[in-house]
């Protein structure tokens, strides 16, 4: 959701510029814009549109300078147009920014300023803050003016700005939404995702709330809001520039559900083979401080949005049934505002691939201002929700690019298997019961690496059903969560209506739908409830419905009763949901591409949503 690349150093700034907000483009946005300090002017060019457009309007336009900054924006205040694209700019035009986030009180703002003879352009939030510090500046320099209007701001903002009289300067700001300081020889490239940065250097400084960074071409300083100097660590990158190209693939999504079993494995790397050996608990050094506090726990409550949220779902199956600790899920958008009964031996687990989802962070804050125990399960390294977490696990999964996530959430259910393990182990889960989870994990990846070579039947049953206009999901117990999220993964995917369900609760409602030309996919793996299951099935079959079954290697009465049937590996109930997921994946692929939709950028969708 919206993209920041700023560039201050030795080299022409506009090509490094353009190249960085490609690699933002998977983020979601519906304009984009560049300024460009040269010699004693600013040059800025904006479009509504993808990065090409602008990229045409520059044209052969020669713009250099070694300063600069760009932007993709996700329009919240404003149409997408190139009036309200960023960069924004004061009366003068002498200061440029670019911003991330929403400022909730801009409307006064903007009355304030009206009042002071300030002309407004666009009817975005962003633009007042631009007048803001041209008002300030006045009286006050350049970082002084930007410190004090940023004192008047509610909401929240990630923000890089240059002027028109100090161009060897530029300042950076954060609070709540996530910007990174790529530090170089000699240049220092700014972006709100590593993956914009990663090409120019592996050093990098994250910045936290309330921190401001003063970067020129001798380096770089940062403060709080008060002025006040903060000492920052330089982190190294793990990530690498080849992790974050499509590697031949003609899409990044279906490139990433290839990569489900490396990212399994990488998830497991370390974690249980010294566990079966030692007879003691999966190696989970982010949760080593605070394992004490753990073994006093007797509530979870788990915190997370969109694919995330089903993941959660799956992790309170486990935890409930091999752990015995009771386990909430909550929309982290709800948690914030509802008043949950937390005490001292309640954990907030919190689950965002980005680890900078905007209320998932927001719940995490409210939790520990509360006094619960706070975990976070993530996938980027250095995000907020990785730094501001009592203890957590990284999934390593790598960079995710596709907008429909898929490695990581199969990355998020390993991690909940192996901290299921632990809390069982610190609980009266035996070791042999552990032992065969443990077990069964390491051949999870191999059993994803036999669905995924199954991929030209998957896209045969996609393109069977391509003029369906909706879908019925359905599961049960463990993959009830896993319909929900293969419903989620079609609609954002190919904009089409689908329902996840509990399979149980089919005849209460959703089977007054069903008729030849709605489809139902059943994931009825051999597990606990699949005689359930199957009546279901027959159900929707006595009223001419078809059926889809993602199901057990060897059910041989499944394909008597299902129109189409895709089988997955025998595994134990509890990680199923590992594997009934990839098919459900590849056939929104399948289906999304063969509509002629983009898959790694569905419309009016973003990455990671860093507002509310």
């Amino acid at each position: 959701m919206c993209g920041i690349i700023a560039y201050v150093g030795k080299q022409n700034s506009a090509p490094i510029l353009l190249e960085g907000l490609k690699k933002l483009e998977y983020r979601g946005y519906d304009s984009a814009g560049i300024s460009v300090c040269n010699r004693e002017n600013i040059i800025t060019v904006k479009s509504a549109g993808k990065v090409e457009e602008l990229e045409n309007k520059l044209g052969k336009r020669k713009i250099s300078g070694t300063i600069g900054i760009a932007h993709t924006r996700w329009a919240t205040h404003g149409k997408p147009n190139d009036i309200n694209s960023h960069p924004h700019a004061d009366c003068q035009e002498n200061i440029h920014l670019v911003h991330n986030g929403i400022i909730e009180n801009y409307q006064e703002l903007k009355k304030f300023l009206q009042k002071k003879k300030h002309k407004f352009k666009s009817e975005t939030d962003s633009e007042v803050l631009a007048h803001l510090i041209e008002e300030f500046g006045k009286n006050l320099g350049f970082k002084d003016a930007v410190l004090e209007a940023l004192k008047m701001i509610r909401g929240t903002y990630g923000l890089a700005i240059i002027s028109k009289k100090e161009q060897g300067k530029m300042l950076v700001a954060r609070n709540g939404s996530p910007l990174v300081i790529g530090v170089g020889d000699g240049e220092c490239v700014i972006a709100s995702d590593v993956s914009a940065l990663i090409c120019h250097t592996d050093k990098v400084i994250y910045l936290e709330d309330g921190e401001v960074a003063e970067i020129d071409k001798d380096g770089y300083s940062i403060t709080n809001i008060k002025n006040k100097k903060v000492n920052k660590e330089i982190s190294k990158l793990t990530w690498n520039i080849e992790k974050s190209q499509k590697g031949g693939f003609p899409h990044f999504m279906l490139k990433e559900i290839f990569e489900q079993p490396e990212a399994i494995r990488n998830c497991l790397r370390g974690r249980i083979d010294k566990f079966l050996k030692d007879e003691n608990f999966p190696v989970l050094g982010g949760l080593k401080p605070v394992e004490k506090k753990l073994r006093k726990i007797n509530k979870i409550i788990i915190v997370a949005c969109g694919t995330s949220y089903y993941s959660g779902l799956v992790g309170k199956y486990m935890f409930e049934e091999y752990a015995g600790i009771s386990t909430e899920v909550e929309y982290a958008s709800e948690f914030r505002y509802r008043k949950s009964v937390l005490c001292g031996r309640t954990a907030v687990i919190a689950i965002s691939q980005s680890g900078e989802t905007a209320d998932t962070l927001a719940a995490i804050r409210e939790a520990k201002s509360r006094g619960a125990l706070t975990l976070g399960i993530v996938n980027v390294v250095g995000s907020s929700i990785s730094r501001e977490t009592d203890g957590g696990s990284y999934t390593l999964s790598g960079p995710e690019i596709g907008v429909a996530s898929t490695k990581a959430f199969t990355s998020q259910i390993t991690v909940l298997a192996l901290w299921t393990m632990m809390f069982g182990r610190q609980r009266k889960m035996t070791f042999s019961a552990t032992e065969k989870i443990a077990k069964e994990l390491k051949k999870i990846p191999e059993m994803v690496e036999k669905i995924v070579k199954n991929n030209k039947d998957i896209k045969k049953i996609a393109k069977k059903y391509m003029t369906a206009e909706n879908f019925l999901y359905m599961g049960r117990k463990y993959n009830y969560p896993i319909a929900m999220e293969g419903a989620l993964k079609i609609k954002e995917i190919s904009y089409i209506h689908a329902e996840g369900y509990p399979s149980g609760e089919m005849k209460h409602g959703p089977i007054a739908l069903i008729d030849e030309d709605f489809p139902s996919i059943f994931i009825c793996p051999k597990d606990s409830v699949y005689e359930k299951n199957i009546s279901g099935i027959q159900e929707i079959k006595a009223r001419g419905g078809k059926i889809i079954a993602v199901a057990t290697e060897g059910d041989k009465n499944m394909k008597k009763i299902a129109d189409d049937v895709i089988y997955i590996p025998k595994t134990l109930e509890m990680l199923t949901p590992m594997l009934a997921v990839v098919p459900l994946q590849m056939f929104a692929y399948y289906f999304g591409v063969l509509k002629g939709f983009n898959v790694d950028q569905p419309r009016n969708l973003a990455k990671s949503v860093t507002v509310e």
